[in-house]
Formats: C-alpha cells, structure tokens, sequence
C-alpha cells in the first residue's frame, strides 16, 4: 500500500489486479461540515421553514425538518465526486472510468471523519522502452556574429543624442514633434513627441508624415475601431533625427563597465551563449522524453484523453473571456473551425498524457522519491525569487494539496533528469537525417507547440 496524505483527505491506494486500485479515503471534519452546511443551504431553498427566509435556515433546523439521514445523503451526492477527484490526483491515481464507491450505512457522528472506498479502473502502465538506448539530437550553443552586432546596434540606439534634422523630409526613425486636431481625438494635442516607426500611432498618421517637413500641415483620414472613418489635422513643428556613436571603445566605456569594445562584444557573446544554452537544455529535454513517449507503448489511455481535452478547452475558453473575446468571435478572426481547435488540444492532452505516463513509469522503475526538504527548499527559493516570506509561501504550500502537487512534479522532474541523462546525444544533423526516415509510429506522431516541463500542461 502506498499512503499519501495531505490537508483535505487521507488516502490509501491499493493496487489490484487488471489495472484497478482501491482508495480509502478519510475526508477530515472540516470538509464533512462544510459539505453538510452546503447540503442544507441547497435543501432550504426547497422548503417553506416558517420563521425564516427561503433558504436561510440554520443546518440544525433544515436537519429536523427533512432528517439527519436525507441531509447527509445530499452532502454526499454534491460532494463525494470532488472528494474522490481530489484524492485520486493528489495520489497519482489517474482513473479511466467512474468509480464504484461504498460510502457505508449510517452518516459519521459530529466532529468524525467521514471514510469511504472506491474502486476505479486506471490507466495500465506503459510498456516503456529503455531511454538509455534512444538518441537525440543534441545541437551545440553557438552564437552567430549577427546577433551580437544586432545588440551592439541596440546599444547604440540607446546612447543615440539628437539633433535637428528640419532641413530635410521626416523619415522613419526620427523624432517629430507635432500638433493633431480633430474630433475623434478630443482636445487638441500639441507639441506631441512621436518616433515614427515606434507605432504608437495609426499607420494612415504614421505614413502620412514621413516625407512631410517642419511646418507642414496635412488633414489625413483614418479608420476607427468601428470600421468609421475619421480626419485629423496634423502639423509637424519640428524633426531630429538620432546621432549614433561610433561603435569603439568610447561606446563600451560610455554605456558599460568595460573599457574596450572587445571587451563588451566578448561579454555579450557570453551572455547569449549562456541563453541559447538554457533554451537547448530546455529543447533537449523535452526531445528526450518524447522519444522516449514514442518507443513506449500505451493502452486504454482514451477516457483519461477526452477528460484532459475538456479541461484544457474549458481553460481556452476562459483565456479569450478574459480578453474579451467569445469563442464565434475568436473562431472568425483566425478562420478555424471548432473542430480544428478541439482537434489540436485533443493532440496536446494526448502528449501531455503520455509524457506524465512514461514519466511515472522511470520514477517507479528507479524508485524515486522527494523528501519534505526537497520541498521546502523549492518552496523557499521560489519565494525568496519572488519577494515574498518564505514561511508564508511555505503555509499556504501546505495549506491544501499543493504541497503533494509539488512532491509530484519534483518527482518527475527527477525522473526526466534520469532520461536525459541516460539518452545517448548525436549530433543535431544526425538526428535530422534520421527523422527523414520513414517508420509507422510516425503516422500518429503529434505536432510540438512550445517547450514542455514536468507541471506544465499544453497551452494554447
């Protein structure tokens, strides 16, 4: 038996025959109140109690009234799917079917924890292939000469003076002062400093004053958000135009503490090194537990699919109400139809699920664990990096499942180090020639959307 407990629930998991577990599962006081108060403010919205309003009679007088028994099978039937969710994730348990649940006869007494049993069909472990002879493309961190000079150039835009340019049109990349009238803008804005080119304002205004001169007025027309059109009356006061310093060693000592340009170009160069070399690492690992993912072999994962599917399609929905937008709208700005947004985080949950899977299988096979430390110090180094107290960060860790969530994803964590460190690196152009190969697991290979980490879910 495997035990796992954290604030809400207690659970055992007993592994059975033909992939199914059981959980027993205590819910502590705490829950078992709140769920009966929730029952009871539910039962009060049916019932006429004379002395007080619809659905505002205490738990005691709605308990008289319809019986112990009746209100507590109704704090069962709302919550008891909550509880068998939040133990079966917390544990590891991923269920493919409902559960058969034995909640017992007779309701616990006030101030006992309720116990019940549950029963459930999981996902069979995967038949996972030996990571130390798969291979993947490992490219080396090399930074291309045009990167370093592109930042150069953006130190120089930095320490750029001005000077007057009015003896000459406006171009892009200067600075124009200027004055708008017009009525979609409400008052007159004078003596307004714009770079053009910065997009900051509407291209019909931005297109028309490259190639005016200082003193030049022009009424332009533009579109507005509605789709109406709208005229504003421009007139430049004044252009400069950025002076750019030589790129030598006055430049490095100007604008950094080294006192050579060499010196500046050797520490940029190292600073984009070290930059490309995390997004490879990145890149690797996430390369070397897909090919790991795609020389396992899973079955019956398909409810578990549909589930996180769902999940992932409530939370894309969710992300464009936060923007504003409803999923029509979104579906016609993009030209994708419902079934092609489905169809690609049906692929992510597929992969992600897999990735979880194989995963969890290493950690079984090496028999990793995480130590509370091991959490703690996490905990704490996240939150020393984000400013806050520690303890506090460290509390509301422990203060519900998230301090188990942590031991899950560390746990992974170590079990992908253990992948990556045992998948045989060759060279990225090895790797590419190979991929070029045909092979049937490829037909049903999904499509990469972004980097993938042990706790992230795919996005969208």
């Amino acid at each position: 038996m495997l035990l796992t407990q954290w604030l809400a629930v207690r659970t055992k998991v007993e592994e059975l025959p033909e992939s199914r577990v059981r959980l027993e599962v205590e819910v502590p006081e705490e829950d078992v109140k709140h769920a009966i108060e929730h029952a009871a403010s539910d039962l009060a919205e049916s019932l006429r109690i004379p002395g007080f309003r619809k659905g505002k009679a205490p738990v005691q007088v709605v308990a008289a009234r319809v019986g112990r028994e009746a209100l507590w099978d109704e704090a069962v039937r709302s919550h008891l799917d909550g509880w068998f969710w939040n133990a079966a994730a917390t544990s590891g348990v991923r269920p493919v079917a409902s559960p058969e649940v034995d909640v017992g006869e007779t309701p616990p007494e006030e101030g006992e924890t309720f116990r019940f049993t549950a029963t459930v069909s999981v996902v069979p472990k995967p038949e996972l292939a030996e990571w130390t002879e798969l291979e993947v493309g490992a490219p080396e961190a090399e930074v291309p000469a045009e990167l370093v000079d592109a930042e150069l150039e953006r130190l120089r835009e930095t320490t750029a003076e001005l000077a007057p340019a009015d003896h000459r049109p406006a171009q892009e990349g200067d600075l124009v002062v200027i004055d708008m009238e017009g009525a979609e803008i409400g008052a007159t804005q004078r003596d307004y400093a714009v770079e053009l080119g910065s997009g900051r304002l509407v291209d019909e205004i931005e297109t028309a004053l490259v190639g005016m001169s200082a003193g030049e007025s022009k009424e332009v027309e533009f579109e507005l958000a509605d789709e109406q059109k709208a005229t504003v009356a421009v007139a430049v006061k004044g252009i400069q135009e950025k002076v750019l310093p030589p790129l030598d060693d006055e430049l490095a000592q100007a604008a950094s503490e080294f006192e050579t340009l060499a010196e500046l170009r050797s520490d940029i160069e190292a600073r984009l090194r070290e930059q490309l070399e995390v997004e490879l690492e990145l890149k690797l690992r996430q390369d070397a537990v897909d090919a790991l993912v795609a020389a396992s072999t899973f079955d019956s994962i398909g409810p578990m699919v549909e589930r996180r599917t769902a999940e992932l399609a409530t939370g894309f929905i969710r992300s464009l109400e936060r923007r504003g937008l409803g999923l029509e709208t979104y579906l016609a700005m993009t030209g994708q139809t419902q079934e092609q947004i489905i169809g690609r985080l049906r692929s992510e949950a597929e992969q992600a699920l897999k990735r979880e899977l194989a995963l969890d299988a290493v950690a079984d096979r090496l028999e990793l664990e995480v130590a509370d430390e091991e959490i703690e110090a996490l905990v704490r180094e996240e939150a020393e990096e984000s400013g806050e107290d520690p303890n506090a960060f460290l509390a509301a860790a422990r203060n519900g499942t998230g301090f188990e969530q942590l031991r899950g994803d560390l746990r992974m964590r170590k079990a992908l180090d253990a992948v990556v460190a045992g998948v045989k690196r060759i060279p990225v152009e090895l790797a590419a020639a190979r991929e070029k190969l045909w092979t049937p697991e490829k037909e049903k290979a999904p499509t990469e959307m972004k980097i993938w980490t042990p706790g992230s879910e795919g996005g969208t």
